[in-house]
This record gives C-alpha cells, structure tokens and sequence, in this order.
C-alpha cells in the first residue's frame, strides 16, 4: 500500500469495515504470517503488529513482504512506537499507519511528513483534541480498561465528530463490545483478548473462527444501533 493523500481515509476505511483491529507480537515470523493469514481469511483488513521486541523490525519485514505477495488489500501497521527513531524505521520499512500509546507531537509531525496516518493514545479529552489538531484522523484511548465506555461516551457529547478506538483491557464478548459501541467508539482495538494462548499449534485456525465471531458481534450491534436511532 502506497501512502497517498488519501491514505488515512484509506486506512481508515479498512478498519471501520470490521470494526475491530487486532494487534500482537510475536518474535517467530512464520507464525506471525499464520496469524495474518487467518485474520486476512475471516475478514479483517487492517492489522497492527506491536513493537515490543528486538526482532521486531525484521518480523515486520517479513508481513510486509508476504503482504505484498498474497494479502495486497491488508493495510500493515505498527504500535508501540514510542519515540521519532523507531517511527523512522519503520517508515522507512513501509508501514501503512504508526499507533502509539502516547501522544508523542514530534511523532505525529514525522508521520505527517511521510504521509501516513497516526493513532496516539490519549487519556484525556484535551489529549484527544490535540492530537486531530496535530492530524491523527484516529485517536487510541488507552488504556481502555481504566477510562472505560463512560469516558467515550462523556468525551463525544461535546465532540462527537472525534473518532476514538479503545484498546487495553477491552473483550470479545457481546456485553462488553456492545458497551463500548453503544458509547459511540469509531472501533476496538484487540490484543490479548482475542489473540489468547498464541503458543498452541492450533491457534492460527483457532483464531480464523474467533475472528469471524467478533465481526459478526460487532455487525450486529451496529445495525442494533442503526435501527434504536432510525
């Protein structure tokens, strides 16, 4: 994916189609290819693969790689990208979006000057508003299990054009998801919830299923939502 001017409604359109974005580490590569392989099969069209270990840039390479090849449609980003130096690298690898936990100014100019879109993690409302005015056209509340619906839903009554993504803590079930839809989140940021066990030989096809599950939920609650305010 080639980053263009309109690469963020890009991104941003695959992300809102499932309303779900996994993301995960892992420092074997060919299972993290299993892994995308299976997110890609039930659906998911964009997919964050987290900074979290020294292999990490050379895994990511090889997503990359294996994305251009087989998945052309999946939209490729990293997270925990704490500081300018690792967001160059990966820039320069080709990540197609930069998701940070923090709200990091000189992060987000470097993204913009690459072209690409940028999700920092904010915990407050003035956090949230600084970072669309610094460009990030998604906001990452985090973690989402100490702010909780509630803040989403008291934060979009005087902004409710902000489009905000929860991640840490939130789960795959139906109560908790339509939770945090019902409140007004853009999508849901999973990790550890639906990624759980990654060490099981099964766990790639395992997922697939869970995966499918998880859309479904969310397809539904949205339409429930649709139809409560028609």
């Amino acid at each position: 994916m080639h980053q263009t001017a309109n690469t963020s409604a890009i991104v941003l359109e695959k992300i809102q189609r499932t309303g779900i974005l996994p993301l995960i580490y892992h420092e074997d590569a060919s299972f993290m290819v299993s892994l995308l392989t299976a997110c890609y099969e039930a659906g998911i069209r964009a997919f964050e693969f987290t900074n979290r270990g020294l292999p990490a840039p050379s895994v990511f390479k090889e997503l990359l790689a294996q994305r251009a090849q087989y998945y052309p449609e999946m939209a490729l980003g990293i997270g925990s990208v704490l500081d300018t130096a690792t967001c160059q690298v990966y820039l320069d690898l080709g990540a197609d979006f930069i998701v940070a936990p923090i709200l990091d100014p000189e992060v987000g100019a470097l993204c913009q000057q690459h072209g690409t879109p940028w999700i920092p993690g904010c915990g407050t409302l003035t956090e949230v508003i600084n970072a669309q005015r610094l460009g990030a056209p998604l906001t990452k509340i985090f973690p989402g299990s100490v702010l909780g619906p509630t803040f989403v839903k008291s934060v979009l009554g005087p902004c409710p054009d902000l489009k905000i993504m929860p991640t840490g803590g939130v789960q795959t079930t139906e109560e908790n998801l339509k939770q945090w839809f019902d409140a007004g989140v853009f999508c849901v940021g999973l990790g550890s919830q639906l990624f759980t066990n990654p060490t099981q030989g099964v766990f790639p096809e395992a997922i697939k299923d869970k995966v499918i599950e998880v859309i479904e939920t969310v397809a539904q609650l949205r339409e429930g939502k649709a139809e409560k305010i028609l």
